[in-house]
């Protein structure tokens, strides 16, 4: 089964509702999501995965592809760091000093693919 695609009318909604402070559960998983999406389009690939738990994960970059166990190549953050990264509040040398992406591997860095724009 493919993935749902978010549509741009709703991921711009739900990255507003973000915004302002006042996004609910709902509107914080579809900005997730879409912005997870929206990594993937401009970095199609399977050779680093990104992790925001418990909203969602994506195989991004060209590479080599993996497919068992934990890939040698991964990105975990929480959603507001992510949300902060994707969207240019927080750059990722930043996030990396404080603690607030677990990044593994030697292609894990995505300085160069943030901030994405929506």
């Amino acid at each position: 089964m493919p993935n749902r695609r978010i549509d741009l009318a709703d991921g711009r909604a739900a990255l507003a509702a973000v915004a302002s402070g006042d996004a609910s559960r709902a509107s914080t998983a579809t900005a997730v999501r879409y912005l997870l999406q929206l990594l993937d389009e401009k970095a199609p690939g399977n050779s680093v995965e990104v992790r925001v738990p418990p909203f969602g994960a994506v195989q991004v970059v060209q590479g080599p592809r993996h497919t068992r166990g934990t890939p040698p190549n991964v990105v975990e953050t929480d959603a507001a760091t992510w949300l902060a990264l994707a969207t240019g509040e927080l750059t990722w040398a930043d996030a990396v000093a404080a603690g607030r992406v677990s990044a593994s591997g030697t292609r894990a860095d995505l300085s160069d693919l943030l901030p994405l724009r929506p």
